[in-house]
């Protein structure tokens, strides 16, 4: 039995393909331009799965040569995300500059091993276009978790490696999930966590290799840490820090905290003088100030130009537009350095990948099942075992990459070097600042002298026995022409390929066609159908992170909390984990249609993908299988409550439930949320059937899919309604102090509401509470959960109402009058009016019907000691008002409920309109811009509930702010805001101006659509089914 290596294994291999010798980085028709003649020199590579392989170049060839001949070996199309790196003699870690010749900056390249690794971290990991070039930055993260370079909790630490041990092995199974992790080393500190990680491998059953790349990046692209490379600096005080460079700009941490950081937007100019670096920012016209330059001392002179070059390229690769022209010589002294950032830019990369003609390689992710006592050294398959190539058309032509050229784009101002390398930063045109706020998962202990200063492997840590693979020029394999390569599953040396490893299905081998059967993939689509899918899946994500509220999170709380029964307990585990593991495998399948659909993976599969019907239908079938238990789901309300009136504890531990982040809505909410969520599929299904002509091959199934939820709805319509109904009870008991029994059968809740009552003082501020059989009214209290006390209640049975706004002088007033007393109220305007009017006749009308003349809410404390109207509650001052009305930057709960914002809006909601609310939820990623803001922040938002909810991405468990829409209008921005962006609106309330964009005109119409149903009132304008009920 052969124990496993010392050095990190191959795992995750992925596919075996015959040595071929493919072209990737060229335009097409382009041919690889000839190295310099010359005697060749061996160059060792070391890829990113630890295999090295050996290239072939000539003595006065530049570094472009070698690099472009790594990108070719790898047929990788997205290359320049990468670099080359190596120790130099002063053992510093360098980047091979691709501008220079090659020996000029390896004096020793026998002893010298170059590392082929990830240079530029976009901060989305979807910008990345290519499966291939996403598995090389997953064995990039899989490489800085192990050598400690990735510092993050360790949660997230266990949640990433189980997805590594995913895509190497597949399915948890105990013993060799167990056995793989003995002999893998994944972690510095594995053995603490490894419990950790085998209980989330347990939760990735039937995720692909693929799937488990994009969770990896997706977790990864979200730490403090991700892609940070630390250069040792102190501040002018002596302080010890580090220095970092992003996307965003230059980053300042102190150990693993990031405690600055300098947006490219905001630099001036990045120069270096000795052994100081300093950064001059831009004057801020705002504060009429001066320019600023922030100076950090480092190690050495060297340190500093190592550290000015990396963030150089970095301004030019994720800044402009083309590669920035090199500098006219000059002709008697230079000044300053020559250095200029090579290669294409991301956003040429992006241009050239989508727009390119040549025919895609299939690169389809295989699970390694590698085995740890296996008798195959992992070190016996080689990188290129797993990736695709191509035969080259002419074996004896030179592969060697040449950088596209993208023409019709205006060129920026190029980065110019001045005295001892002064390098100005000129401002990306037509580009926003990135405000991006990383979340820390650092330890926050002390930062180790290795993973400051980490050192490249040398070549005495490289096993004799690892495989090399030499390329050159000539188009020679090992010293085989490559066009003699032709059978499927042996190397060119003649041996067959390590088992680890499968072979690809397709024809890989192949020379490049541009076959009209398989085209170039699709840009981005523009149909509508695929924008109604988009929401099913940015929607169906929600909903599931809404049941992992019940079935995770609320379920842990209950289980350790004795006061809640166990019947109780199993009911709601019953009802909710079978719907909860239903739709995971209902959104995995719509993501993998999506996928489809815009092209991102599996694009050597033949097939029509760019529908949904069918999808839907299949899983609606499913969905109909579990009417029993979402039957039950009412149940699991009515029995909650109950427990939680018999027992205090269990009403504490529900209340203190609904304090936690994760709780961002009443928790009885998200007990109805599986109910809800049939309105959203009936009401997408018929969105599709509106668009599809009934010729479309997807118009039967959807129109099949739209008639089985229908049925569904229909069928669980009545007890949806009462529940809601029973809930809105509920929640406003929790709002309400001094009343008893608000939630009786019978008792329908219809309208809440600011208005104005009359008192001897005047018009005094009261919430009003409109149900079946009475109206109550209260003021906010100044109690510690800012619940509303009653003033008094007025029986609907024998009331009448008559305006009287000449009567009082008072405008858009009304006189209730009641058996016992009248009351003279005012709304804030004559829409207001009229709904309350309106409602209230209605009211009077079911009291009449269904009502004794004898009904009390009041408790009896407050009927016995009987409230003088005069007296009520302090109102309060202007500036707690003001303070309030504004919640994006405040995240609360039982203070930033539906009452207290219709308190602080002065405005008023129906049961109607909760009911539409429920029909009108939404997801999505929108850009944010603030009123006086320049840069726009992409964020995941979420609307239900008359608010929008704000997440950094979909996988978020908690959201950051939120923003209540009721009292917002919603608009389009005008010509003198200068807002010059498509699909574009805004939201303002007094002083409060927010602008959001959308991707698509579909989304922009949908997003206006339902945030109009929160800002505007839906009782008189939308007749409903559901309105009948009232």
């Amino acid at each position: 039995m052969v124990e496993p290596a010392d050095r990190p294994s191959t795992a995750g291999q992925r596919l075996g393909a015959p040595e071929s010798f493919g072209v990737s980085t060229l335009e097409p028709g382009l041919r690889p331009a000839a190295q310099p003649p010359g005697r060749q020199v061996s160059i060792r590579v070391q890829m990113l799965d630890d295999t090295q392989e050996v290239f072939q170049i000539s003595q006065r060839s530049p570094g472009k040569v070698l690099f472009d001949l790594v990108c070719v070996h790898l047929n990788l199309s997205e290359g320049d995300y990468f670099g080359l790196e190596y120790q130099d003699q002063r053992k510093m870690t360098v980047w091979l500059d691709l501008l220079k010749p090659t020996l000029k900056q390896i004096r020793r390249p026998k002893n010298t091993i170059l590392r082929f690794v990830v240079k530029f971290f976009p901060p989305d990991h979807t910008q990345l276009l290519e499966e291939l070039t996403r598995y090389l930055f997953a064995l990039q993260i899989k490489h800085d978790l192990a050598c400690g370079h990735l510092i993050c909790n360790d949660t997230s630490a266990a949640l990433m490696v189980s997805h590594i041990i995913q895509s190497e092995i597949g399915d948890f199974d105990e013993t060799q999930s167990w056995q793989h992790l003995l002999h893998n080393k994944y972690l510095p500190d594995q053995d603490a966590i490894r419990d950790k990680i085998t209980d989330c491998h347990r939760k990735h059953v039937g995720q692909t290799p693929a799937e488990s790349d994009y969770q990896l990046l997706e977790i990864a692209r979200r730490l403090e840490m991700y892609g940070v490379r630390l250069h040792p600096a102190k501040d002018r005080e002596g302080t010890k820090l580090s220095l970092a460079v992003a996307h965003i700009g230059v980053l300042v941490f102190q150990g693993y905290t990031k405690i600055n950081a300098f947006n490219w937007s905001k630099v001036r100019k990045l120069s270096f003088k000795r052994k100081r670096f300093l950064i001059k920012l831009r004057a801020d016209p705002a504060q009429n100030a001066h320019h600023d330059t922030l100076e950090f001392a480092m190690a050495s002179r060297d340190c500093c130009k190592i550290f000015w070059k990396i963030c150089v390229e970095y301004h030019a690769f994720f800044r402009l537009f083309e590669e920035p022209k090199p500098k006219p010589k000059p002709i008697l002294f230079t000044r300053g350095s020559s250095f200029r950032f090579s290669g294409r830019t991301q956003k040429q990369i992006i241009d050239y990948v989508k727009d390119s003609e040549l025919k895609k390689v299939p690169f389809e992710r295989k699970h390694s099942k590698i085995l740890s006592n296996s008798g195959m050294s992992p070190q016996s398959s080689s990188f290129r075992s797993q990736v695709p190539r191509e035969v080259a058309d002419e074996p004896d032509s030179t592969r060697l990459g040449r950088r596209a050229e993208c023409n019709g784009s205006e060129e920026p101002p190029a980065a110019t070097s001045t005295t001892n390398g002064f390098h100005d930063i000129p401002a990306a045109p037509g580009s926003d600042p990135t405000q991006s706020r990383q979340n820390h998962h650092g330890t926050g202990s002390a930062p180790d002298p290795q993973f400051l200063n980490p050192e490249s492997p040398s070549s005495e840590d490289s096993p004799e026995g690892s495989p090399h693979m030499v390329v050159n020029g000539n188009g020679s394999v090992n010293g085989l022409a490559t066009g003699s390569i032709g059978v499927l599953g042996q190397s060119p040396e003649g041996r067959l390929l390590s088992p680890l490893t499968s072979p690809l299905l397709t024809d890989a081998g192949c020379v490049r066609h541009d076959d009209e059967d398989e085209a170039r993939r699709k840009k981005f689509p523009t149909d509508k159908a695929y924008f109604i899918a988009k929401e099913l899946l940015t929607t169906e994500r929600t909903y599931l992170k809404d049941l992992q509220v019940i079935t995770e999170s609320f379920q842990s709380v209950a289980g350790k909390d004795e006061a809640f029964p166990d019947s109780v307990k199993n009911l709601i585990s019953a009802s909710y984990d079978p719907v909860y593991k239903f739709h995971q495998g209902f959104l995995k399948e719509v993501e993998q249609r999506l996928a489809q659909w815009e092209g991102r993976s599996n694009a050597h599969i033949k097939g029509d993908y760019q529908r949904i019907g069918d999808v839907l239908l299949k899983n609606i079938q499913g969905l109909r299988q579990l009417t029993v238990h979402l039957q039950k789901h009412s149940e699991c309300l009515v029995e909650l409550e109950r427990a939680c009136r018999s027992s205090r504890k269990a009403e504490a531990a529900c209340r203190d439930f609904e304090q936690q982040r994760v709780c961002y809505l009443p928790l009885n909410i998200f007990l109805l949320r599986p109910l809800h969520r049939l309105l959203h599929y009936k009401l997408i299904l018929e969105r599709l059937c509106k668009h599809y002509p009934p010729t479309h091959d997807d118009f039967r199934d959807c129109r099949a899919a739209l008639a089985d939820i229908s049925e569904m709805v229909l069928q669980l319509q009545g007890a949806m309604m009462k529940m809601e109904n029973f809930q809105k009870l509920l929640e406003l008991k929790k709002d309400l102090t001094g009343i008893d029994n608000l939630a009786i059968p019978g008792r329908e809740f219809i309208r809440l509401g600011c208005l104005s009552k009359l008192s001897g003082k005047g018009l005094q501020q009261r919430m009003f509470f409109l149900f079946s059989d009475s109206l109550v009214y209260t003021s906010r209290g100044m109690t510690p959960s800012n619940q509303f006390k009653v003033h008094g209640q007025l029986p609907l049975y024998g009331m009448t109402i008559r305006e009287s706004e000449e009567e009082w002088g008072v405008p858009h007033s009304f006189t209730l009058f009641g058996q016992r007393q009248s009351v003279v109220v005012a709304a804030s305007c004559e829409s207001e009016m009229e709904r309350w009017v309106e409602d209230i006749r209605m009211a009077i009308d079911l009291a009449e019907q269904t009502s004794s003349p004898n009904t009390d809410l009041l408790s009896t404390s407050l009927s016995d000691n009987k409230l003088s109207e005069d007296g009520g509650a302090e109102l309060e001052s202007e500036d707690e008002l003001c303070g309030s009305r504004s919640s994006l930057e405040r995240q609360g709960h039982r203070g930033n409920t539906t009452v207290h914002v219709c308190w602080h809006r002065n405005t008023s909601v129906s049961m109607v309109d909760f009911s539409v609310a429920v029909e009108n939820q939404l997801s999505g990623n929108l850009l944010r811009k603030f009123k006086n803001s320049n840069g726009w922040q992409k964020l995941w938002v979420v609307f239900t509930n008359f608010s929008l909810f704000f997440y950094k991405s979909h996988q978020d468990d908690y959201p950051l702010a939120s923003l209540p829409l009721l009292g917002y209008s919603v608009t389009v921005p005008s010509e003198s805001e200068s807002i010059h962006k498509d699909y574009v609106f805004k939201l303002h309330f007094k002083s409060h101006v927010y602008y959001f964009r959308s991707e698509s005109e579909y989304t922009f119409e949908r997003w206006m659509e339902v945030i109009r149903s929160a800002t505007c009132s839906a009782s008189r304008s939308l007749p409903s089914t559901r309105k009948d009920l009232y």
